[in-house]
């Protein structure tokens, strides 16, 4: 069975200023997705859905989904406001969805088989797509769920145009997470990357090469059952809040501190490209253009 692809798709990039899921950056205008629906369907996976939102569905296909419709199976779902489970009722005054935990769980009624998640404006490289699937591969027979998450080497994901938020791993035997702080606010300073987390006041160092999370993960087919029901549990506690929300991580921390799960890390040194500043747009596509210049990528990904 081939592993489907889930791709958040539903923010709108804030700190960006505009929508950057459908912002061209390739060579004849692709989008930072076009090149992570290729990698995946290169490593073997068999189809993509889309988490998106009703009000960017039109746009989204014709400048997106349409063209990898051709060549891989798509599906697209809604996080809206009103995608909960049964008994449950938006509060009044509520208006932005759930988080990325609530985007994942509402594909439940598309993905019935193995599954990794990653966000729709991030460039992940070809190689963590390979690790997802191989990963996703391997059979799972004692009982306890087993996730895995890519890692990325801290020094290849920051940008110079500004602060990024990390979760930053610690990772035990065989690959192990025994651990992740996140940590919201690491910026490059004195040429080191350095958090802070009172506003600038003091500044801490942390290793260029040490492991963070990207929101790359891969999970086995009955991983939503389970989010279902921690998703369910999060309601009870805080769904009459205005902003809570219901984080993927925080499932996954869930799920192993009950022992019902872990956690592998992925090593990959492929580097991150993304746009979290509207100014990191050309320094993206001059490294997509220098990576189809190589011979990683065709001219035409979709041609």
């Amino acid at each position: 069975m081939k592993p489907t692809l889930i791709i958040m798709a539903a923010g709108m990039g804030s700190r960006f200023g505009g929508l950057k899921q459908i912002t061209p950056v390739g060579p004849l205008d692709e989008k930072i997705m076009d090149y992570s629906v290729y990698d995946a369907m290169r490593a073997g996976f068999g189809k993509v859905v889309f988490v998106i939102k009703h009000a960017i569905e039109e746009e989204f296909k014709e400048k997106i989904g349409n063209a990898i419709a051709a060549h891989l199976p798509v599906e697209y779902v809604f996080q809206e406001l009103e995608a909960l489970p049964a008994g449950y009722t938006v509060p009044e005054g509520r208006e932005k969805p759930w988080g990325t935990g609530h985007a994942v769980l509402c594909c439940r009624d598309v993905v019935k088989e193995p599954f990794a998640v990653i966000n729709a404006d991030d460039y992940y490289g070809r190689d963590c797509f390979q690790l997802l699937a191989d990963f996703l591969a391997q059979p799972q027979t004692d009982g306890k769920k087993h996730f895995a998450m890519a890692g990325y080497r801290l020094c290849n994901t920051l940008t110079e145009n500004g602060y990024v938020s990390r979760g930053v791993c610690e990772v035990g035997e065989d690959n192990r997470l025994t651990g992740l702080t996140e940590r919201t606010h690491i910026e490059i300073r004195d040429g080191k990357p350095q958090f802070t987390e009172d506003d600038g006041a003091t500044w801490a160092v942390l290793p260029a090469d040490c492991y963070v999370s990207m929101n790359c993960w891969a999970f086995p087919a009955d991983t939503l059952d389970s989010f279902e029901e921690l998703f369910c549990a999060f309601l009870d506690k805080r769904g009459g809040e205005m902003k809570s929300e219901f984080y993927l991580p925080a499932a996954v921390d869930a799920l192993v501190d009950e022992g019902k799960a872990d956690v592998q890390v992925l090593p990959t040194e492929d580097k991150w490209y993304g746009m979290t500043y509207a100014a990191d747009h050309a320094m993206v596509r001059e490294a997509l253009a220098a990576l189809t210049a190589q011979g990683l990528y065709p001219d035409a990904i979709w041609k």
